[in-house]
């Protein structure tokens, strides 16, 4: 872990790159599937769906091949989550924030704009993602 200016410790970027292409690589030679979260996040809604109206979701051209499922995929995405947590807690770099500072000196302290841009950049995002068949 390297130092950053305020004392705390941070992962170094390079070992997290370096561990993050030999799972894409493990996952490639042991499973021949490649690591990804955006068909994730259509299941995981028609898996909501389902709870409420499964006769949609069982119609819907998307899922008529395979219905919505928790796979290693969606667990991945779940691994994501607490990966993520576990990191920011050894680093003690953890902390509760509704907008982070760096996005507050720039656009100001409301979470409203901050959850606005957030949502559509995400759906941008998605949108390229699923565009692309990933």
């Amino acid at each position: 872990m390297r130092e950053k200016e305020n004392g705390k410790k941070a992962w170094s970027p390079y070992l997290a790159g370096a561990l993050t292409g030999l799972l894409l690589v493990a996952s490639v030679w042991f499973t021949g599937k490649y690591v990804g979260a955006s068909t994730t996040f259509v299941r995981s809604t028609g898996f909501i769906e389902r709870l409420f109206i499964p006769e949609r979701v069982a119609s819907l051209e998307y899922f008529k091949k395979e219905l919505p499922k928790i796979d290693w995929q969606f667990l991945f995405v779940i691994g994501i989550f607490f990966g993520s947590l576990i990191a920011s807690t050894t680093s003690k770099t953890f902390k509760l924030q509704g907008v982070p500072d760096m996005w507050q000196n720039r656009f100001g302290p409301s979470k409203v704009k901050r959850g606005v841009a957030a949502f559509v950049g995400g759906a941008i995002a998605m949108f390229g993602a699923r565009l692309a068949d990933g």
